[in-house]
């Protein structure tokens, strides 16, 4: 890359962006509740169906003419003085959490459409075509494996991933539900090279910069992440007739693999827990849990996870129950390209806003797109810390400031 040219600032509109948040809100909220309640919009429901219908809606506005590609992925183009140079690609998701909030990836897929508003609006033309992505299911509670759109296009599908079943649908089905192609799947695997450099605007997610009073997050990295199944089977009895040490408990043994997770520097969660039958008057012969490691080292989080299934070993031994520990999902950690990450710095410095870098524990798009080529982040403060939570808040100004940091970075970057 030859060195960024500097561009004069021409700003984006807050309360527009602040609209179309609060618009997009409206799909998946609870009923008769307001945006503080936040929002339930997993991938593939009926919510995440009309949301990404919105969100096109205001693509076209924009002149994006949206597409979708054969994992289900919306894309958008906006061209530049020279068709042959390859695109600055810029976006995030709109799939939530169950009871998640209403900034995780809205305000980058926003944003960036934020972003050509304001170039079509000051007749602005980038040098280098601009491309803006709105991907599918990241967060990945649906199928128990996010990131499965910019996966896609990176080429880091599993076999056989689109024959899987979550709550009784083929994954492939729920493709084609958002008007993906899964018998085409291959169409969309972009080569690596097929973009200049990917930009991403994020909520930070933990309490870094709230806590600093630092408006502007530059992404140093990535974390990687690895998630298992626990499966384990015990002997469902009567709970008042089986004495203590007679028991075959799987939920017994399910709190032992729990406190297990203890992985000290790094993280580790157990989020998701089934037992059957599930009866008060009944020892649970079975359980199921996810574990989720994460860190900045893929060679950390798999020691520790060598170290929790030997644990799990002896757990097994300890309550009479089996086992078994298998790993669902792995994404390396990914760095974000330091030229980049320079230019974040310099403008945000431009537009006198205080800067300061920073590791995401969060998994995100952008770490497939580093399979392709230079990607990096752009974190705005997390009010209190709060993600994945109704009570989730980026306040308005700093939604705006970091719009205007995507904004100005990608007229950078753009030429």
């Amino acid at each position: 890359m030859a060195p960024f040219a500097r561009a004069a600032r021409e700003g984006v509109n807050g309360p527009r962006l602040r609209r179309r948040l609060e618009e997009l809100s409206l799909h998946g909220r609870p009923s008769g509740g307001t945006f503080t309640d936040g929002v339930s919009r997993v991938a593939y429901s009926d919510a995440d169906v009309a949301g990404r219908a919105l969100v096109m809606s205001w693509m076209r506005d924009a002149g994006l003419n949206p597409r979708i590609d054969a994992a289900g992925n919306i894309f958008g183009n906006r061209a530049g003085t020279d068709p042959k140079l390859e695109p600055v690609l810029f976006g995030s998701h709109i799939d939530s959490v169950p009871s998640g909030g209403n900034f995780d990836g809205d305000l980058g897929v926003l944003s960036a459409i934020e972003v050509i508003e304001r170039l079509n609006e000051t007749r602005v033309q980038t040098r280098r075509p601009l491309e803006v992505a709105v991907w599918c299911n990241e967060e990945g509670v649906a199928f128990n494996n996010g990131l499965y759109g910019s996966r896609a296009a990176a080429g880091l599908l599993t076999d056989g991933e689109l024959d899987h079943v979550w709550n009784g649908v083929v994954k492939r089905d729920a493709v084609r539900k958002v008007s993906g192609n899964p018998d085409r799947i291959e169409t969309a695997r972009r080569p690596a090279g097929s973009f200049h450099a990917y930009l991403e605007l994020h909520i930070e997610q933990g309490g870094t910069l709230d806590r600093e009073g630092i408006p502007v997050g530059v992404v140093e990295g990535i974390v990687a992440i690895d998630r298992y199944i626990a499966d384990i089977r015990g002997f469902a009895n009567h709970a008042g007739t089986t004495p203590m040490p007679d028991r075959q408990d799987a939920m017994l043994a399910a709190a032992y693999l729990t406190v297990a997770v203890e992985p000290g520097r790094q993280v580790g969660t157990v989020g998701h827990i089934e037992v059957s039958p599930n009866a008060p008057n009944v020892v649970p012969g079975a359980a199921r849990l996810s574990i989720e490691l994460r860190d900045l080292s893929s060679s950390k989080i798999a020691k520790l996870g060598a170290a929790i299934e030997e644990r799990a070993r002896g757990i097994a031994t300890e309550t009479r129950t089996a086992i078994e520990l298998r790993r669902e999902a792995h994404h390396e950690s990914a760095a974000a390209d330091p030229r980049l990450q320079t230019a974040i710095e310099e403008v945000s410095a431009r537009l006198n806003l205080k800067s300061r870098r920073l590791p995401s524990g969060a998994g995100h798009d952008a770490q497939s797109m580093a399979h392709l080529g230079p990607m990096a982040m752009i974190f705005v403060p997390s009010v209190g810390g709060i993600s994945h939570s109704p009570r989730e808040f980026t306040r308005w100004e700093d939604c705006a400031r970091g719009a205007e940091v995507l904004f100005e970075t990608v007229r950078v970057v753009a030429g």
